[in-house]
């Protein structure tokens, strides 16, 4: 499958271009690509092959607390978004307070690079909140886990991953 300069394989045929934690949950839905890691940061990539910001989703990870207990969530929206950490994110998922992760910590904790954290492979505990703007797209762009690969997903197979909830988390303008 062609998107911009970038042509994608079905991700259960490569899985070595992706991260450990990834492979697990590859599966029909997913294709991958290899592309230069310098070039893995959202802006660079979309203007380097020719990808629309609005097929392209980022994955970012939160630290919630709530008094002595603290836990981690992801959240996917578009990369022409935000996502509302501290108002809708932070109330959906019953924090007190909510900050990005830190990165050594995101990085520990999902076993995936920095600047390729996905949703496919997270910890199965974790909340994936997925902005509804995601799943309005026809396929989306998304980290492989590793700098040096994307993922082109199916939105519905993003939905179907464990803990996946669908809502309205992006900031209104």
């Amino acid at each position: 499958m062609q998107v911009g300069k970038l042509a994608f394989v079905p991700a259960t045929t490569a899985p070595d271009l992706v991260a450990e934690p990834v492979r697990r949950r590859l599966t029909e839905g997913l294709w991958v690509a290899e592309i230069d890691p310098t070039l893995a940061d959202t802006a660079a990539f979309c203007e380097h092959y020719d990808v629309a910001l609005e097929v392209s989703a980022n994955c970012v990870v939160v630290e919630a607390r709530r008094a002595e207990r603290v836990w981690y969530a992801a959240c996917l929206v578009l990369a022409t978004t935000r996502a509302d950490v501290n108002g809708v994110v932070r109330k959906h998922l019953g924090a007190r307070k909510i900050s990005f992760a830190a990165m050594d910590t995101a990085v520990s904790l999902t076993g995936m690079e920095y600047g390729g954290i996905t949703p496919v492979g997270l910890p199965d505990d974790w909340p994936i909140l997925i902005d509804e703007g995601v799943l309005a797209q026809e396929h989306v762009i998304i980290g492989g886990g590793v700098r040096g690969s994307k993922l082109l997903a199916v939105p519905a197979v993003l939905a179907q991953l464990p803990n996946a909830e669908v809502l309205a988390i992006t900031k209104a303008d």
